[in-house]
């Protein structure tokens, strides 16, 4: 085999559809397009979204809210919950042990007047205070 001899599969490829050559071609006078309109003009494009002149779909209908990607942290003021507080180290496993959290939570933020003492315990990267 050889480039001289490469062809296509058979049933593969087709000729294109030459419009406008004639009544005996099928696609003769108005070539396939219909009589008058907007649609059987030269040069025609439908524009994304254009509904002929009509208030397109888009428009008529209500814009519709918005979902930040950036995870919040789940905030716990250690003034309440004492427990948190008196951690002698604090991790997610030892505030999961002391406070209840949900499984999908990922960070944690430390609130309240003493968080910021908290600071020197903290060992785990997803645990932030106020003063951090």
């Amino acid at each position: 085999m050889g480039l001289h001899n490469l062809q296509p599969a058979p049933g593969s490829t087709r000729n294109r559809k030459r419009v406008g050559r004639g009544q005996g071609s099928g696609t003769g006078k108005t070539s396939g397009r219909g009589n008058k309109g907007q649609k059987s003009r030269t040069g025609y494009s439908a524009k994304r979204g254009f509904e002929g002149g009509q208030m397109p779909l888009y428009r008529r209908l209500p814009k519709v809210g918005f979902s930040s990607r950036v995870v919040k942290p789940h905030a716990i003021n250690v003034d309440k919950n004492k427990a948190v507080a008196e951690l002698d180290e604090i991790t997610m496993e030892t505030i999961a042990s002391v406070y209840r959290l949900q499984k999908s939570v990922t960070k944690v933020k430390l609130i309240g007047a003493s968080a910021k003492d908290l600071a020197s315990k903290i060992k785990d990267e997803a645990i932030t205070t106020t003063g951090n």
